[in-house]
């Protein structure tokens, strides 16, 4: 199995279509329905074998959760900050423009 390339508060890109976002978890390996699978096109249809991430994503025009294959994701050097409104809820944005994990506590 694949170590992910990619960490959990890391904003990254898509490498085709226009949008970004934040990763908030990571999947070793597929891990999603056979149906979305197959519902993308066969020749644009990614590798199951390498980690999947889910975004709290964003475009131009809406924010929304993503689930994309690693191959299909640059690192975002934009600079610009994820508007996505449930950032808040997952994390912390850091002065240097990072945004970690909020730490949960345990009963």
């Amino acid at each position: 199995m694949k170590t992910a390339k990619f960490s959990i508060g890391q904003v990254v890109r898509h490498r085709l279509f226009p949008f970004r976002g934040i990763i908030f978890d990571v999947d070793p390996q597929f891990a999603n329905s056979d149906e979305w699978y197959e519902a993308i096109p066969a020749e644009a249809r990614p590798r199951k074998d390498q980690p999947f991430y889910h975004l709290l994503a964003e475009n131009s025009e809406t924010e929304y959760i993503a689930y994309v294959s690693e191959q299909n994701l640059l690192e975002d050097q934009s600079g610009e900050p994820v508007r996505h409104p449930q950032i808040g809820e997952m994390f912390d944005k850091k002065p240097d423009g990072r945004y970690e994990p909020k730490r949960r506590s345990r009963h």
